[in-house]
Order: C-alpha cells, then structure tokens, then sequence
C-alpha cells in the first residue's frame, strides 16, 4: 500500500504506557461515540495457527494506506508447530499507530486480542491497567485453561477487574456466520482471525476494501474460502457496529505532519533489504548473485529475491551455508555482485570464506540478520550478539568493514551502503540486521531512482603495469593510490591471467610468497584499505549541551531516540548520537566521545561495542544490556539513562 503525505514536524515518541487524552465526536448514526486519540498499541495473541501474524498484517497494510505511521513487532514461537494452547505457542504481533511520528511499537499494548487462555496468560503482565482485553470465551474452557494453570476462568473470578474486559465467542460467532457455506466446524473456525479483524477494523475505522481484494488474491484457486473469510471479516465488522459491548470506536488521523512529501508505503527490513541489493546491482550495472542456505530470520531474503529474474538476479539454495558463500565468492569472482544471507550460527560457518574474500580482496556481501545465541539459541527472537564475531571472527587478520541499518526501511540504504564500500575498496563488507529489524515494519518513503548513488565499478580490460625490460603486464594486486583496492579482472578478458588462491600473495604480482617482509606488507596493507574507507562523520543530536552521551547502533535506535525525547521533555539533558559505521568507525567519534562525562551504550548484547570504544578510545563507556529475546522498551530505557545522569 502507498499513500501520500505532507512535510514534516517533530513530535513526541508515544512508545509505551496507555493512550492518554483523546478528543470526543458526536455519535455516528448508530448513536454509537467516536473518541479521537493521537496513538494506539494494539496486540493480536494466539496460537501460531491461529493466524496472529496474518491478522497483524493485514491490519498493519490498512493502517499504512491510511496514511499513519506505524511500527510493528511480531513475536514468532521457537517451534515449528508447539502443542496447541500452551505457552511455547502463543504468537503475537503488536501494532503502534498514531497520527504523527513514532519510533518504537510500543512498551505495552492498550489493547490485547486474546484468543486462547495461553495467550492470556502470555500477555497479561505486559497490559496496564484500564487496558482493553477482547477474549474469545469459547476457547476457555476447562482443558485449555488448565493447560496454562489456570484453576478458576479468569474471565469470572475478578482477576481483570482491572482491565475493560471484552468477552466475545469469536468462534461461535464465526461458525455461525459462516453456516451456508457447508464447512465443517473445523474449517469454518480457522477463519475466527479474521472475525477478530473485522472487530477491530471497526473499533479504529480502518479502510477494508484492500483485505478483501487481498483475500480473494490469497484464494484465488479456492474461491469458495476466500468468500468464508470475507463474510467472517465483514461479520466481525457487523458485530462490532450492532453490539452494546462495544459502545465507543476510535479515530486515529493520519500523520499528515510526520514526514517529507512523497509516495510511502509499509515495508519490513528484509524486504527493505531485498530491495535495496535489487538497487544496488542496478546501480552498479551488475548481475545480483545470492548464494544462501535457509535459516531464521534471514530467508524472507531468499525467497523475496528469487522472485526478481526480471532484474537480473540469480539465487541459489545451496545445501549448507558454506557451499552458500562459497558460490557467492565465486559469482563476485566472475564480475557479479555477489551477497549471502545468513544468521550467527551461519557466520561462523562461513568464517573461512570470508577471510578467503578477504585474501583475494573481492567485494561480497554477508547480510547476517541477528538471532539469539549462542549455538542454535532462539532463531525467532532477536539479539545483537554477532557484533564481536563480525569483527574478529576469522583466523589471521581479517578486517571486514561493518555497517549497521538502525530502523526496518533504513536497511534499504545500508544495503545501498554496504554495496559502495564492497565494490569500492573490493572487500567483502558485513551487513548486520536483526530479527526485530527483519520482521517489524515502518512506512517508508521510496525513493527517486535519480537520487540513488552510482556504484557503477570499471573492470580491469588492459595491462597495468610495465616491467623492467619494457614488458606491459597486468598485476592483480597493484592498487589504487586512493582506495588501496585491487584491479577487478573478469575471467576470461584476453591478457589478464592471473593467479588466485587463499595462500599469501606477494605485493603487486600476486603470485604466492612465503616471505616474512612481504606478508607483513600485505597484512598491514589490507588493514589500512579497511581503516581508509570514506565514512559520514558521527552526527552528534545535543541541543542543550548535555554532559551524558547516548550512543547506539543498530535496531536500539527506535528506543533509544524514543527515551531521549522523553527525558527531554521532562527537561533533562541528554546527548545521543547512532552508529551506523562499526569498522571502520567515523573520524570524529573519539573527539565526539571525549567531549561527555559519561557515555552510556545501550546494547542486546553483554556490551560488545562498549568493549570496541573502551578498548580504541580508552573511554570509560557505561554499558546497559538486555539479552531476553526481546527489543528495549523506551520507558525502561529513560529510566536507566535518567539514572546515569543523576549518578
């Protein structure tokens, strides 16, 4: 979905905490009230076949054609397929929306979709109070809740007393919708999300003509289903217009005042990513080769770029993650733009293959989406722990350049990024995403094929050197006085045979050498090509001359920013400035460090890029870490920073 909107205001971060305010209209004709508010959490729970995340979806494509921002995190079971109605299979997604600009989904939702008890209980610690709660009432029955421990229904003895408790029989209702259509009660129960959509496209007037053309789409083949889902969708809509349950809905406006003018649409960050290498080989003129092996999060990627022949790209589903990179290093040998997809347990089998790149001094892209670790750890929950892998994780000295993408629609340019320092400087270069990155969504603002960096590369076509005698040759490894990067010869052009391999090459001709002075040269030569590449100076957000730094990198962005801004509008100082360059680091970030008290780095990990920046600038840097699977909260995150300043 695209929508346009106009230019840009700063406004509060709303991430967290119940809607507070909100401005009554008159009643619509059905003397039902209308509450207008700025922003809405809302949480759709249930079990991993129950649809949550297609219902998330959905709700979040309407919610993007209207034009709010937005900010998504779906929450995936571990299990492929974990018994029904326990606890390791509730799945979630949660949806932040509002009418200006936001960047977190959200601290807690002030509306939670229940669909069995496992994902009450799930959820409930999460829900303050005067919080709704929709619940389907037909799923607690004995057995389910038992399941849980749950000894007594809490939907009758007072525990929600708190919350504005919702009991609606969501499959009943949807059974019963659905009784001409000769389904079983089975078949006809498996549409109760989309009841459930209905319910809440009413209660926060969302637009419903895309879900029903993208029902039909889905069931083109089964038109007699897609029909059951949109009488169960428009059923839900009715129920939520007809019941006395529901006695008011809810407008939220669009964010007409968050953004630049242009056309938006809702992206996630691997489809972002998937683009942004499409543009990236266009830009560059250059065939898009990915050599991947499946693994969470990351193969969003693979399947999305093997829809895009059309572009000139080529996938390979390799049969492990070595031959995966392996083919990818030799697509880039062969002239092409070669990337592979990939998570922590993935990189670390790779490792070897990059620092063969490294060695023949190849661009190649390793897009590494971060779960957590360590071995198989939890492949649907996210983390920011491979920063110290890609940084050293190879024998030898391997320096690999490493860029970060900080929100879902920035990893379209950081992939653009990644690409023009590979084939620039002609290393591979990591490109460190994350599953909250990969899977949340944000509106983004696509861009003008005009405004995209040319990345196009000039192939090696003659002799670049000459000899004593007066020979004209070509060397491999003579470099530019500039870059420091190797010429890029594409097999088979006449005259340019050369020599490749993983073992040491000798300065300019490439040709094996086991001389002391020379690997000395070359190591030191490859480490002064990765320190040299043209980065952005660290861009430093102080309006109020703080004494505390916040500094951050990758997916902690959205919190981060999110607490700032609440700090600051209690009137506290605070300093905060965002890495995107890790290897190798902005020019200024040591004066930009040196100039606080304290700097304090937010991290999901046990403080690895604290480690880098107390290690390279001998700066005392103050950690703050969380390694549970989930991303930071903005009101935890003001609280720990309001308590390094006030230290």
């Amino acid at each position: 979905m695209t929508s346009q909107v106009s230019s840009p205001a700063e406004q509060a971060d709303g991430a967290g905490g119940a809607v507070v305010g909100g401005q009554r209209t008159p009643g619509t004709p059905d003397g039902k009230e209308v509450r207008r508010l700025d922003r809405v959490i809302i949480r759709f729970a249930g079990d991993s076949g129950d649809g949550m995340q297609l219902t998330g979806d959905r709700f979040t494509s309407e919610t993007a054609s209207f034009g709010n921002d937005l900010s998504t995190l779906p929450n995936f079971p571990a299990e492929i397929r974990a018994p029904a109605g326990t606890l390791p299979g509730v799945s979630s997604f949660q949806l932040h929306f509002a009418d200006h600009d936001i960047l977190t989904p959200g601290d807690a939702p002030n509306v939670l979709v229940a669909m069995n008890p496992a994902a009450l209980k799930a959820n409930i610690a999460d829900v303050p109070r005067g919080a709704e709660i929709i619940v389907n009432t037909d799923e607690f029955t004995k057995r389910p809740m038992a399941k849980v421990g749950y000894e007594t229904s809490p939907l009758e003895d007072g525990s929600l007393a708190a919350y504005n408790l919702h009991p609606v029989p969501l499959t009943t209702l949807t059974v019963e919708a659905l009784k001409d259509f000769g389904l079983s009660r089975k078949e006809a129960e498996r549409s109760k999300n989309m009841f459930a959509l209905g319910l809440l496209s009413w209660m926060y007037h969302r637009p419903t003509e895309a879900t029903e053309s993208f029902l039909r789409q889905k069931f083109a083949k089964k038109p007699e289903i897609a029909e059951a889902n949109i009488v169960a969708f428009r059923a839900g809509w009715n129920f939520g217009e007809t019941t006395e349950d529901f006695a008011v809905s809810y407008e939220v406006a669009p964010a007409t005042q968050a953004f630049p003018t242009g056309t938006y649409r809702n992206i996630s960050g691997n489809l972002a990513l998937s683009y942004g290498l499409i543009a990236a080989s266009q830009q560059a003129d250059l065939p898009l080769y990915l050599g991947s092996y499946p693994i969470t999060p990351a193969s969003d990627i693979l399947h999305e770029l093997s829809k895009h022949k059309n572009f000139g790209v080529r996938t390979f589903q390799a049969e492990d993650e070595i031959a995966g990179i392996g083919a990818a290093l030799g697509a880039a040998f062969g002239g092409a733009l070669g990337v592979t997809t990939t998570s922590g347990p993935g990189v670390a089998l790779k490792s070897e293959t990059i620092g063969l790149a490294v060695s023949l001094e190849l661009p190649l892209l390793i897009v590494d989406i971060q779960r957590g670790g360590p071995s198989t750890g939890l492949p649907t929950k996210t983390e920011q722990a491979d920063l110290l892998q890609a940084m050293y994780g190879r024998n030898g000295e391997a320096p690999v350049p490493i860029v970060a993408p900080r929100t879902p629609a920035d990893c379209f340019d950081a992939a653009l990024d990644a690409a023009r320092i590979a084939l620039t400087y002609r290393t591979p270069v990591f490109l460190l995403s994350d599953g909250y990155l990969a899977n949340g969504s944000e509106p983004w603002r696509i861009p003008d094929v005009a405004d995209l960096p040319d990345l196009k590369v000039k192939f090696a076509t003659d002799a670049n050197h000459t000899l004593a005698d007066g020979t004209e040759v070509f060397w491999p490894y003579k470099r530019d006085p500039e870059t420091l990067a190797r010429p890029w010869a594409v097999p088979g052009t006449p005259g340019l045979e050369h020599r490749i391999g993983g073992i040491e090459k000798q300065d300019g001709t490439g040709n094996i050498s086991y001389d002391p002075a020379n690997h000395d040269l070359m190591v030191r030569t490859r480490q002064a090509k990765i320190d040299g590449i043209e980065v952005p100076d660290l861009a430093v957000d102080d309006p109020d001359g703080a004494s505390t730094l916040v500094l951050g990198w990758g997916s902690t962005y959205g919190p981060i920013t999110a607490a700032v801004r609440r700090l600051r509008a209690a009137g506290i100082p605070v300093a905060q400035a965002h890495l995107r360059h890790i290897n190798p680091f902005p020019r200024n970030l040591g004066e930009a460090l040196r100039r606080y008290e304290k700097v304090v780095v937010p991290e999901m990990n046990l403080g690895q890029l604290a480690t880098l920046i107390r290690a390279k600038y001998l700066v005392d840097a103050q950690s703050y870490n969380q390694v549970n699977g989930m991303p930071f909260k903005a009101e935890q995150l003001a609280k720990v920073l309001k308590e390094a300043i006030d230290d």
